[in-house]
């Protein structure tokens, strides 16, 4: 057996067998791969709590993730993930709830703002001991609906800014991002740690931002759902730019209905004055001194069960342009 596919097999089967006991909540409930919606309807239940659901993310982040075989998604995690889980428990019980993913934890790529004791570095050691001192609008949206935002992802440095042959997933501050399914396969970017992330469980979803193909690609390579929004939908304040008439923020998550939930909460619902190109018509076109046009508040309206029905699938394994398979060799 090579050392590649010893690699492989071994974080696979990391990925695939059940967490510790000490890990588990309450009774057996599969906190892994349990969408928005039952995790909500569990809190609201009583037999879960965020902080029992912020406990088990960080212990398998801590177990699946730094190790050395490990995903190597997470460049950070927030040291006040714990205590915000437990507001948002407090909240709850008062009969409190902030929104959608109240207690719900989130993790953001390490370009997007925070104004807490994280940094913001776009895996650069030039943005290193430079942290932020207000929320992206990204980030405040997420606190004012109840999220706990648990840490940051890795990415590739600078967005993939930095070099037309930068290596996906790889930053300065955080090293190779691995695919969850194989360790020596792209991951791709630059959103590499987000769509890592989400296809390992290590948070219930993931934001990450897109010049051309940074969420898609990711989302394709780990096998998640990777949700660009329209330019404008989501405020590009407090992240780290690479071209204003691209960039997006957006959602990484394992279901459809996870990403338009999650959409719902991020999105600028009224024109945001420190990105242009929230307020334009259609959105994203700045400048043009037109009234925004109404957004929906709620884009799960819009999800249909049956959307596929009939469907042919195909599943092209060659020839894509572009794109490596494995992850270069230094």
């Amino acid at each position: 057996m090579t050392s590649r596919m010893a690699g492989r097999i071994l974080v696979t089967a990391l990925l695939i067998s059940p967490l510790a006991a000490r890990a588990q909540i309450n009774d057996d409930f599969p906190f892994r791969e349990a969408t928005v919606a039952q995790l909500q309807a569990r809190m609201a239940s009583g037999a879960l709590t965020s902080v029992q659901l912020t406990r088990a993310y960080i212990e398998r982040i801590h177990t699946l993730d730094s190790s050395a075989n490990g995903v190597n998604a997470i460049i950070e995690l927030n040291p006040d993930a714990l205590t915000i889980a437990h507001h948002m428990d407090n909240m709850r019980r008062a009969g409190h709830v902030l929104g959608p993913l109240h207690g719900i934890p989130v993790l953001l790529k390490a370009n997007i703002d925070t104004a807490d004791r994280m940094q913001t570095t776009a895996g650069s050691l030039a943005l290193q001991g430079t942290p932020p001192t207000h929320d992206s609008t990204i980030a405040a949206n997420l606190r004012a609906g109840g999220a706990v935002i648990l840490g940051k992802t890795n990415l590739s440095e600078w967005a993939n800014f930095r070099s037309f042959e930068s290596i996906s997933g790889w930053s300065g501050i955080g090293g190779q991002t691995h695919n969850p399914y194989g360790i020596d396969r792209n991951p791709c970017g630059s959103s590499s740690g987000s769509g890592a992330a989400a296809s390992a469980n290590f948070a219930t979803v993931s934001l990450g931002t897109e010049t051309d193909g940074s969420v898609v690609c990711p989302g394709n390579a780990s096998g998640v759902v990777g949700l660009k929004p329209t330019i404008g939908l989501t405020s590009r304040a407090g992240v780290v730019p690479i071209s204003h008439t691209q960039d997006t923020v957006g959602v990484h998550a394992r279901t459809v209905a996870d990403a338009a939930l999650t959409l719902g909460v991020i999105q600028s619902r009224t024109s945001d004055g420190r990105d242009p190109a929230t307020g334009g018509v259609p959105l994203g076109w700045q400048g043009s001194g037109m009234p925004r046009p109404t957004v929906p508040t709620d884009y799960t309206q819009f999800l249909n069960p049956n959307g596929l029905k009939g469907a042919v699938l195909g599943i092209t394994r060659q020839g894509l342009n572009g794109f490596d398979s494995f992850v270069p060799t230094p």
